[in-house]
């Protein structure tokens, strides 16, 4: 679990260097695909548990 939380954080900072470098938007996209990825990855993971 400390994997997907820590991947949850990298994704988030990619998230916010792509919003704050215009140029580098794509990163953002990037993030937001990996972050919401990695959630659901987690959630079934931890469903898959019980």
């Amino acid at each position: 679990m400390g994997i997907i939380v820590a991947l949850l954080v990298l994704w988030l900072v990619v998230v916010v260097v792509g919003f704050i470098v215009k140029s580098l938007f794509w990163l953002a996209i990037v993030g937001i695909v990996l972050f919401v990825a990695t959630g659901v990855v987690g959630a079934v993971r931890r469903r898959a548990m019980r």
